[in-house]
């Protein structure tokens, strides 16, 4: 197999990704657009996009169920 040496794109294509989940949140799961905002905070190209991002994700959290939200934050723990 030959290694082919060209620019990557999947950092764009992540990003492109990512806003394509947060522009149709309806239609995502909580989980899927959580990532997606993950990845906006992260890799966002604009402050504006990275607050918005901080802010869905807070808007996400607050709809988990409090007993789901503390379970799945013991898991994180443990396994961090």
């Amino acid at each position: 197999m030959i290694a082919q040496c060209r620019i990557s794109t999947w950092p764009a294509d992540r990003l492109a990704e990512a806003r394509a989940v947060v522009a149709d949140v309806a239609q995502h799961s909580d989980h899927l657009v959580g990532l997606a905002c993950d990845v906006l905070v992260a890799h966002g190209e604009t402050e504006v996009e990275r607050k918005d991002a901080r802010v869905l994700l807070l808007v996400i959290d607050a709809r988990r169920p409090v007993r789901r939200a503390q379970r799945e934050d013991t898991n994180r723990r443990v396994t961090s």
